[in-house]
């Protein structure tokens, strides 16, 4: 394991790097506002640039700020949350908000050791937030931050071992810039999550445009996609899932609340049931002749590839399914937040 390197001359190539080749085109850049930049940093875990974007301009239309986020019911936070997965996120962002209004005076905490202890922000979210807002000499320590520094140094350790992930974390301290950490560290920051995601990416990455380019250990190896090194992996597991989906004569859903902790917690959504016959048994009988069963449909989650068979049946008003819930009229389900797939069927 390589674990030298010029700390210098690798912080001022990503800072130079920055102000010419880093992106400076979407929406939550440009802007030291901490409302702001927590919110990106929330909706960009484990979810691709693309796909934040448009959630991010609908939350700041909606919720301007941290107040108007305390303030709002989690169900309409849920619900223009709904689609973009990890629900756990969105409740622990609306709580964070209220923390923020009722501890903080409605005012982000300046440091990441103060940040850390609000709900739903780790080591690495309060890193980014303390130096790009406040210009903190903090290390983040994301996906992409792990790829660029392993590459770099040819940091060999497996970081399925902690011991070897504070080790990297330690090297990614060690690497910031040392001057002016004000004007440095937000440009600093920034510059090392672009480079992982638009040059030193996972496959294929672009090592000639690199600003590390000459210096990097994996370069000199000639196999940039063997680190970062990580052997641990995720043991899958599947399960199968009936959906009522029972739907009034006037279009309204019968839709329950999924309990905290489970699949979709907090979420509205058509009954589950582990299998057709307890699906049925909760229809009244004289509609049990009338259920409709819909092609199976696949839902990947991150450890679990959830398989859904959803089964459809008309109700008169006047009559409910035996199982927790109520009826949601038709205009407004789709308020409601709904777990991906779920939308998807309603409105199909």
């Amino acid at each position: 394991m390589c674990l030298s390197a010029a700390v210098d001359d690798f912080a001022q190539a990503l800072v130079r790097w920055q102000v010419t080749h880093g992106r400076h085109d979407l929406p939550w850049q440009a802007t030291q506002d901490p409302y702001r930049v927590w919110l990106s940093e929330i909706m960009l875990q484990q979810t691709q640039v693309v796909t934040v974007r448009d959630y991010f301009t609908r939350f700041l239309q909606r919720f301007a700020d941290v107040a108007a986020l305390a303030q709002a019911p989690l169900d309409d936070v849920l619900g223009l949350w709904s689609g973009l997965g990890y629900y756990s996120r969105a409740r622990n962002m609306h709580l964070c908000a209220q923390r923020v209004m009722t501890v903080h005076g409605g005012v982000f905490p300046n440091t990441a050791a103060q940040l850390a202890t609000l709900p739903g922000i780790g080591p690495s979210t309060a890193a980014a937030v303390a130096s790009i807002c406040f210009g903190e000499r903090v290390a983040i320590l994301d996906g992409n931050v792990k790829r660029v520094l392993t590459r770099y140094l040819g940091f060999e350790g497996d970081l399925a071992s902690s011991v070897n992930e504070r080790s990297l974390w330690q090297e990614a301290v060690r690497l910031l810039p040392e001057h002016d950490p004000t004007t440095n560290m937000p440009l600093y920051t920034q510059a090392i999550m672009d480079l992982g995601a638009t040059v030193c990416t996972a496959r294929k990455p672009a090592c000639t445009a690199c600003p590390l380019h000459g210096q990097c250990r994996a370069e000199a190896l000639a196999s940039p996609e063997s680190f970062p090194v990580k052997t641990r992996k995720l043991k899958r597991t599947a399960q199968t899932l009936w959906l009522l989906w029972a739907v009034s004569e006037d279009g309204a859903v019968w839709l329950s609340q999924r309990p905290t902790p489970g699949v979709w917690a907090g979420l509205y959504c058509l009954p589950l049931l582990d299998d057709r016959d307890t699906l049925q048994a909760t229809v009244p009988v004289a509609a049990q002749g009338q259920l409709h069963e819909l092609g199976v449909v696949k839902h990947v989650l991150t450890h679990k590839d959830l398989y859904l068979h959803p089964v459809r049946v008309a109700l008169p008003r006047g009559l409910s399914p035996e199982v927790a819930g109520g009826w949601i009229e038709a205009g407004r389900w789709q308020q409601l937040g709904l777990p991906a797939p779920i939308r998807k069927l309603l409105a199909a």
